[in-house]
């Protein structure tokens, strides 16, 4: 049985691609920040029959001797800690530095000395900025049009040198937006989907022509496990992405549609981007994951929408829709 370590499963697509692996017969080490609250984040809501598969162990993916501790004694690492609220990024840019570049150096670093049989490395389309054209590749330019941005780019081109340098086993993984359950209230659909639910008749948003290509969050895991599967991905970049864009404003009023039809958009200044930091249109290429692996996206956007209204509506509790989440 292969033994899996996931850093950053105590969040929204770690804690599902968690539960999957376990599923899936895998041994799973889960990687958990470490809080006074003794809070494992996502993870305390999985079915005890999962939980009791898994192997926690917690830690701070900034301390390198806490990370060997982790990576010791594992077969393979999917690294997906880090920080990604975008807007955050703008007031704390140094934590991100810290978070993303040094903590995936930690990872990286241990899993080389290790003998690590593969690392997944988990990046972000926002490495590519505003499309200078579409659908945006594996070999478009990278642009750094925020901090958050930058510090993934930063991380990529580490695992990118241990690769060359080393021979590790490296593969990045780069997802375009991943939504559905679980996920932070900081990001665009859960920000829709909660003001809508708790009454709210003007929906407040950034800049609404924005496009962005969404892949739901269960296609996102089987594409990390698809990748994982696959010996040719190996020291190779792969987007997952549907190949598909919609607006941020045709989002909005399909949501509306679904869930509260007399609500209506408002445009809110304090939400917007740097106007140089905007990134204007996304829309992925997914022809390198269809040629390196099996996988094949299983939801339409949708079917993902309607699972995804539905576990906001059971967990409206846990989301604070009255104020602006960075």
């Amino acid at each position: 049985m292969e033994k899996i370590l996931v850093t950053g499963s105590d969040g929204f697509i770690g804690s599902h691609l968690t539960e999957e692996l376990v599923k899936k017969g895998y041994s799973v080490k889960a990687f958990v920040y470490y809080n006074s609250f003794n809070s494992r984040g996502w993870l305390d809501t999985l079915p005890k029959e999962i939980m009791d598969s898994v192997e926690v162990v917690v830690g701070d993916i900034r301390d390198s001797y806490g990370v060997r501790e982790a990576v010791k004694g594992v077969d393979s690492v999917f690294h997906l800690a880090a920080l990604i609220a975008i807007p955050y990024s703008y007031r704390s840019p140094e934590t991100y530095v810290d978070t993303n570049i040094k903590g995936t150096l930690n990872v990286l670093q241990a899993a080389r000395d290790f003998g690590t049989q593969r690392v997944l490395v988990t990046s972000t389309s926002e490495v590519y900025g505003t499309a200078q054209y579409v659908p945006i590749d594996e070999k478009h330019p990278l642009q750094g049009q925020s901090p958050y941005s930058a510090t993934k780019i930063g991380a990529d081109r580490l695992a990118e040198s241990f690769y060359r340098s080393f021979n590790l086993p490296v593969t990045i993984v780069r997802p375009f937006n991943t939504y559905g359950p679980r996920q932070s209230a900081r990001a665009v659909i859960p920000t829709i989907i909660t003001q809508l639910l708790s009454g709210k008749r003007e929906i407040r948003l950034g800049a609404l022509t924005p496009t962005r290509d969404f892949n739901y969050v269960k296609d996102t895991v089987s594409g990390f496990i698809s990748i994982y599967r696959s010996e040719k991905a190996v020291g190779q970049e792969i987007n997952i992405a549907t190949g598909t864009e919609i607006s941020i404003g045709e989002l909005t009023q399909k949501l509306i549609n679904m869930i509260n039809p007399n609500a209506k958009i408002v445009c809110d200044e304090e939400r917007l981007r740097p106007e140089k930091s905007e990134v204007n249109r996304l829309l992925g290429c997914n022809k390198k994951i269809l040629e390196l692996t099996d996988w094949r996206p299983s939801f339409t956007l949708d079917e993902g929408l309607g699972q995804t209204v539905s576990f906001f509506r059971d967990n409206l509790d846990k989301y604070k829709a009255d104020i602006y989440n960075l």
